[in-house]
């Protein structure tokens, strides 16, 4: 295992999570079923995994057909794209 690449991936899909809207869902969740707490738990966080282990199957999928380089402009565009949409509507 690649530590920097652990550490990369891991430092941002927590910093992308924090504050999203499913950990909100989360919180309300468990507050609204304080006894059940690990079930929202267990609940959430298979769910995570699950949505992560698709993205990496379609990532890998991807990166067989798709020159990496291009990958990256495509995507770099796509958050320019989202940010710039984002920026005009507020």
């Amino acid at each position: 295992m690649d530590p920097r690449l652990f550490a990369t991936v891991f430092s941002t899909v927590f910093l992308a999570e924090l504050g999203d809207k499913t950990q909100l869902a989360t919180l309300l969740y468990a507050a609204k079923s304080p006894e059940a707490r690990w079930t929202v738990f267990a609940g959430a966080a298979l769910a995570l995994v699950l949505t992560s282990a698709i993205g990496v199957l379609a990532g890998d999928f991807v990166s067989r057909h798709v020159d990496a380089r291009t990958l990256s402009r495509v995507a770099g565009a796509g958050f320019i794209a989202i940010g710039l949409w984002t920026f005009a509507k507020a």
